[in-house]
């Protein structure tokens, strides 16, 4: 069985959403708040589940949530600063496509 670290999904992760936000910012913005929210509710609800009775969930199963939380939203501060705070759908600019 092929055992994947934090690491390897932080940066698999980092790099899909940094794509996203190269190529379209305005759907990688929908999508990085979006997939964030969810992904603290579930695991807000997993934590709040787990307290109330124990289950065999691996540790890894929370680290990914963690990670899928907040790497969102670290792309996304990167690139605005990397990009001045533009964003182009705000300035009206259109996108690659």
């Amino acid at each position: 069985m092929v055992t994947i670290r934090p690491i390897e999904i932080f940066l698999l992760q980092f790099v899909l959403y940094f794509i996203l936000w190269l190529v379209d910012d305005y759907l990688a913005t929908l999508l990085s708040i979006s997939f964030g929210v969810i992904a603290f509710f579930v695991l807000v609800i997993a934590l709040i589940s787990e307290w109330i009775e124990k289950s065999k969930v691996p540790r890894i199963y929370f680290s990914f949530m963690v990670i899928s939380m907040l790497t969102p939203f670290l792309v996304g501060a990167i690139y605005l600063f990397l990009t001045k705070g533009r964003l182009s759908w705000l300035e009206g600019g259109g996108t690659l496509f």
